[in-house]
This record gives C-alpha cells, structure tokens and sequence, in this order.
C-alpha cells in the first residue's frame, strides 16, 4: 500500500525495514563531561579521505554539545551489548555512573569489548530537516572482527543469523 509522506507514523514503519546496526556516539561537552546517546543513523562517507556521518534530532538536549566537541567516538556495538545501547536511548539518567570507558581523541570515550570503534574529529555539520548531519574524520579506529553486531531492524533489536 502507498502512504503519503505526511503520514509520519507510516513513514517512521517504513524506514525501521532497513536493518541497521546500533552505536553509541559519545563526546565531552563543554563543561568537561562525557555526553553520548544511541544511535542507528551511521554510515561511511568515503575513504579518501576516511570520513563517516551520524544524524542527531534537532531538538536533543545534547545537539550544541556535540556540535562544540573536537571529536566524537562512534562505538559499534556487540550482540551482547543491548543493555548498553538501552542505558544511552534513555532520558534522564547518568548514562556513565559505573562504566568502564577510556578517553579516546579528544577525550571522547570509547568503550570495551565493541565491534569497531571510530574516533573522528567532528569536520562538518548539516542541517537537514528536523536533524543534523555531523561528518566526522576519521583519526583512529579499532575493529574486533569475531565480534556480532547488535542489529535494529521494525523497532525491535535483532541478531544475525547464518
């Protein structure tokens, strides 16, 4: 069946049938403090050189932090890792109290035990519609290749199978 794009609940459905992998995208903000929230909007950009995108809603509570940060650390996560991505897609709450993590570039922290981590400096911002496009250039990046990725694919978390 054919929706109208203003029909924004069937949009939303339609969009969530592209499976995506599921990251936590952290910085520190001004004040010296760790910040970072689940996101699935990441892709690569290009390799030459080596740049990758994240969206953020406009109307987040953290947009103009992570929009003054040097850098962000995009951490992909693992199929055992669902607790985590829920700790960052939740409001309000310290998303850190009791985490380990170490400071990436630009302090911004990168956690254990994920499939890939990128630690980008934060090169260009867009605003496109209700969100913003950070393109961040990529400086350093680990990649834990026998790790599964946690997957969201219909509102639902998912994991691959052979």
């Amino acid at each position: 069946m054919t929706q109208s794009q203003t029909d924004s609940r069937a949009l939303r459905n339609a969009l969530g049938r592209f499976a995506t992998g599921i990251a936590v995208v952290t910085a520190i903000d001004p004040d010296g403090h760790p910040i970072g929230l689940t996101i699935n909007s990441f892709s690569a950009v290009s390799l030459e050189p080596a740049l990758v995108l994240w969206c953020l809603d406009n109307h987040s509570h953290n947009l103009e932090a992570f929009r003054r940060a040097s850098h962000h650390a995009i951490n992909i996560l693992a199929v055992d890792q669902q607790d985590l991505s829920n700790r960052f897609a939740t409001w309000p709450t310290d998303r850190f109290v009791g985490l380990p993590w170490q400071a990436g570039a630009g302090g911004a922290p990168v956690f254990p035990n994920c499939c890939a981590t990128f630690e980008v400096a934060n090169e260009t911002q867009h605003l496109a519609g209700d969100h913003t496009i950070f393109i961040g250039r990529v400086e350093r990046f680990n990649e834990t290749a026998d790790l599964v990725p946690l997957l969201f694919h219909a509102g639902q978390y998912r994991k691959l199978a052979d």
